[in-house]
């Protein structure tokens, strides 16, 4: 390793004097070809090798195996009722994503039928069609989640927990714009 290193140096040192010479490229190349039987490297960041003292010692050793990593294992999900009601639980945007998308249906669907806006819709009576569809929605949707069950879990193909996801935003941002329109213009959408 000293005499490659000195070789380089050397090439180093002489090129702007002398230029590079194919003979001294020649002589690296050379030098760096050549295996050195006594030079080993050990990898640091594992525990050393013990090596028995028995076994005459050998320039090459076969490279073993690490052992295999422990199972990962799904962290546990908790079931309180405050973890699911959380910020960032998994119950509300869900359960207001599911409401949104029902009242938004069901806001067009009254509209198409009767011609009533949405503000009309709810001082008839919509209120308790509101609280009893608020009610039903949220416990439907919390049950699995007290049992550990996630969406995620759930999902395969089509419909899957991150399109039911997005379907409730849209869901919600049409309810609002919905209202928001109509507020404005002071008639029905459609």
């Amino acid at each position: 390793m000293a005499t490659a290193s000195f070789n380089m140096q050397s090439v180093l040192f002489t090129a702007p004097s002398g230029g590079l010479s194919s003979r001294n490229i020649r002589n690296t190349n050379q030098l760096f070809s050549k295996r050195n039987a006594s030079l080993g490297v050990r990898c640091m960041a594992q525990d050393p090798i013990k090596e028995d003292s028995s076994l005459p010692s050998t320039s090459t050793t076969q490279p073993q195996m690490p052992p295999s990593p422990p199972p990962v294992t799904k962290p546990k999900v908790s079931t309180k009722f405050g973890d699911l009601l959380a910020f960032s639980g998994p119950a509300p945007e869900r359960i207001n994503g599911r409401l949104a998308m029902v009242g938004f249906v069901a806001a067009i669907a009254v509209e198409l039928s009767k011609g009533e806006n949405v503000f009309a819709q709810i001082s008839d009576g919509g209120v308790g069609w509101f609280l009893g569809t608020t009610a039903l929605l949220t416990l439907a949707s919390m049950v699995p989640l007290f049992k550990g069950i996630r969406a995620e879990s759930k999902s395969k193909g089509l419909m899957t927990s991150d399109a039911e996801l997005w379907n409730g935003r849209f869901a919600m941002l049409g309810l609002v714009a919905l209202a928001f329109t109509e507020y404005v213009t002071g008639g029905t959408l459609v």
